[in-house]
């Protein structure tokens, strides 16, 4: 394993038993590309491969943490696109699962994809500038892993509402739910991400393997199968795609329901 993720848009900077990767396409608000989300995975396996390595924390540049893929299909020549195909690209099992801790450092909007990585960390710390959205309805996609996780996390009410109602909130609202466990002001989200970082790494491995993959139970299945069929064959889907990049509301939003808040 090298510190070269396949994509100029994360890199790994080492501080002792750290690695930091940083989640940097400004240009872009950090949509992910499938060779970003691919790349996340890893830096997963180079924490848990490398033996100068020890944790993980994931960060973003900017005001922004991550905003999910990007609905655009841009990409750049010099990433190094995977032979893996659908699921096997997603990096959010592979977070969840992890040996080393993995921490995630939420800088700012962090929404669908972005969520799931700061959802499926060990802990995640948010600044208290950051907010979230679970948008994929808006788009047309059925999001399986938000669809397994979330209510893990917060309960089946609250994620009946924020599924289906793709409502922005913010970091308060995040930890009081329990969506993330940790907000700090946003000058002091380094030193926390480190600090939640040491604190894991004072436990025990193997006792933490297990405890963790007892955790992981609580989950429910991922119905990779109907997201995956959704996203190569749902009218809805294109719809909601070409809505976005026309900047026009879905055609399936009834012409009396108004448009307000962020941007569909």
């Amino acid at each position: 394993m090298t510190d070269d993720l396949g994509t100029p848009y994360l890199r790994i900077e080492r501080e002792g038993s750290i690695a930091w990767c940083y989640i940097d396409r400004p240009e872009a608000r950090n949509a992910f590309t499938p060779a970003m989300y691919y790349g996340l995975k890893k830096a997963v396996r180079l924490v848990n491969t490398d033996p100068d390595l020890a944790a993980l924390i994931i960060t973003g540049v900017g005001d922004v943490f991550g905003p999910g893929g990007d609905l655009g299909g841009r990409t750049n020549e010099k990433e190094s696109v995977p032979d893996a195909v659908g699921h096997e690209i997603l990096p959010f099992l592979t977070i969840r699962d992890s040996n080393a801790p993995v921490i995630s450092a939420v800088n700012g909007i962090c929404q669908a994809g972005g969520l799931l990585v700061a959802m499926m960390s060990d802990i995640a710390v948010a600044s208290d500038r950051a907010t979230f959205r679970v948008p994929e309805l808006l788009r047309g996609i059925p999001d399986a892993t938000f669809a397994a996780a979330l209510p893990a996390h917060v309960g089946l009410a609250m994620a009946r509402d924020l599924l289906l109602s793709a409502r922005t909130f913010d970091a308060a609202e995040a930890q009081r739910i329990g969506v993330l466990t940790r907000v700090v002001p946003h000058d002091q989200l380094r030193e926390a991400a480190v600090e939640a970082a040491h604190q894991v790494l004072r436990t025990a491995p193997d006792a933490r393997a297990q405890v963790k993959r007892m955790l992981n139970e609580r989950y429910g299945q991922v119905d990779y199968q109907t997201m995956f069929w959704a996203l190569a064959n749902s009218s809805e889907l294109r719809e909601g795609m070409r809505a976005f990049m026309e900047k026009r509301p879905p055609a399936w939003i009834p012409s009396d329901v108004p448009l307000h808040g962020p941007r569909l």
